[in-house]
């Protein structure tokens, strides 16, 4: 099983000069947890996620958040992504990306996802643009069939 046959093609990304407000809206329009950041090319710079937005929102209290003891003061925190929604999400976005290409096997883009926490995987063609994307859903639909064909 590759990558290939199970990724996802019909995909939203944004520019490296997208607003994070803007990215806001998109992330909760299409119900996703994040978005791969392209440059002009469609080639992947960048990831940007939720928690990527309130790791800067909140950047001393992200490790924190962690913990169901702690409770931030939202007033802060409302303040804060105030404060960088008018930033490009150049400037907060993980970089660089972690992608995959098509090519490769299923259970190397699970090891990926796994080793890194990641919940979407941005895959590229052979020249490193932007194609799709895989997710842990995917993956785990794809070895569900696999095993009941068995």
């Amino acid at each position: 099983m590759k990558v290939m046959d199970f990724y996802i093609r019909d995909i939203t990304a944004v520019l490296e000069d997208e607003v994070v407000a803007r990215v806001l809206k998109i992330l909760s329009r299409q119900e996703v947890s994040g978005v791969p950041v392209i440059n002009e090319d469609f080639k992947v710079v960048g990831f940007i996620s939720e928690n990527d937005i309130i790791r800067a929102s909140l950047p001393s209290y992200f490790a924190l958040l962690q913990s169901a003891s702690f409770i931030p003061d939202l007033n802060q925190f409302v303040k804060n992504l105030k404060k960088i929604s008018n930033k490009p999400v150049s400037e907060i976005m993980t970089k660089p990306a972690i992608v995959i290409k098509e090519s490769t096997p299923l259970l190397h883009a699970a090891d990926l996802m796994i080793r890194h926490n990641l919940k979407i995987l941005p895959v590229v063609d052979e020249e490193d643009k932007l194609i799709g994307i895989i997710t842990r859903m995917r993956i785990l639909e794809a070895v569900s069939e696999e095993e009941n064909t068995i």
